[in-house]
């Protein structure tokens, strides 16, 4: 995944609109270093806030949401998540589709150890808000409520208390979402994203 102030080929702004983009390399650039090692088929966006989500004492209840056109065939694997900003997990996942109209909200506090609420989505590809209420009840726990166009779909508790997570909107492709992708471009929108805290 690429991206930054003087490379914009995979991420795009206009209108208040950001679209990470995704290409099907016509060369062979190897296999990836992480496992299962796949082959390296795309190069696609991705973007990091620069605010770190922390629940703490101080600030014990957090709301990230936004507004998305996200894609659904299979290869595709848009994403609006959580992760750990110093080991991953924890991990939370706000929109992420695995190659067909089936969103999955899940909640990573280890590896073996996740929730996950699968939603089919009527049309993902027209604009959706997906969004999470992240509210300390407890000095370890949080419960992770997740909603999609304003109505409850979830709440996963985790103990979350005090990690850093980056807030991650990225467009990865094949791996968990089939290994044949398409052969296009691929795009992925997003606007009204926030990110908002309230003290104690």
């Amino acid at each position: 995944m690429y991206g930054s102030a003087t490379d914009h080929n995979h991420i795009h702004l206009s209108g208040n609109v950001l679209t990470p983009q995704a290409t099907r390399s016509n060369w062979d650039e190897g296999t990836s270093t992480a496992d299962p090692h796949l082959p390296i088929r795309y190069h696609s966006g991705a973007v990091h806030a620069k605010h770190q989500v922390r629940v703490t004492d101080e600030f014990p209840n957090y709301e990230v949401k936004g507004e998305f056109q996200a894609p659904g065939s299979p290869g595709t694997w848009p994403a609006f998540w959580l992760t750990g900003a110093n080991s991953r997990p924890p991990e939370s996942d706000i929109l992420e589709y695995k190659g067909d109209n089936r969103n999955w909200f899940n909640t990573f506090r280890t590896s073996s150890d996740v929730s996950s609420t699968i939603v089919s989505v009527s049309s993902p590809g027209s604009w959706h808000e997906y969004r999470t209420r992240i509210t300390k009840v407890s000095d370890t726990d949080v419960e992770i409520h997740y909603y999609l166009d304003g109505t409850w779909k979830a709440a996963h508790r985790a103990n979350f208390v005090g990690k850093p997570l980056r807030v991650v909107c990225d467009l990865q492709m094949e791996g968990s979402s089939d290994s044949s992708g398409p052969g296009g471009g691929t795009y992925y929108r997003a606007r009204n994203i926030y990110i908002g805290r309230s003290r104690a």
